[in-house]
């Protein structure tokens, strides 16, 4: 096993998932947190920051899994790694984020 190699794909993970809700808020022009808000990661910031966060997200998982991961569309594991990061941070995403919009507690009709 290659645990640098795997370390790499799951940061590239997380990375190309955490790109979706910025690129998502920012294209349909709404605020969304980011770590450039006040308080940091809580307040909301504009679309623009957002887009902006969002593409540089995609960047870095560019960097991770493709230039630096080198990754091989036929390893499953390879696959594994990557789907691990984008769950670790999805399941964060949706607790943290959820304290602000209602996810964590949703009401029954």
């Amino acid at each position: 096993m290659n645990w640098p190699h795997y370390l790499l794909l799951f940061g590239g993970g997380i990375f190309l998932m955490n790109s979706v809700p910025h690129l998502v808020s920012g294209v349909l022009g709404q605020p969304f947190q980011s770590p450039f808000a006040k308080p940091r990661g809580e307040g909301l910031s504009s679309s623009t920051v957002n887009v902006l966060w969002g593409f540089v997200n995609l960047v870095l998982a560019y960097l991770l899994l493709i230039r630096f991961g080198a990754f091989q569309w036929d390893d499953g594991f390879d696959a594994l790694a990557i789907g691990f990061g984008a769950l670790a941070i999805s399941l964060f995403a949706a607790r943290h984020f959820g304290r602000f919009h209602g996810g964590n507690t949703p009401e029954r009709q």
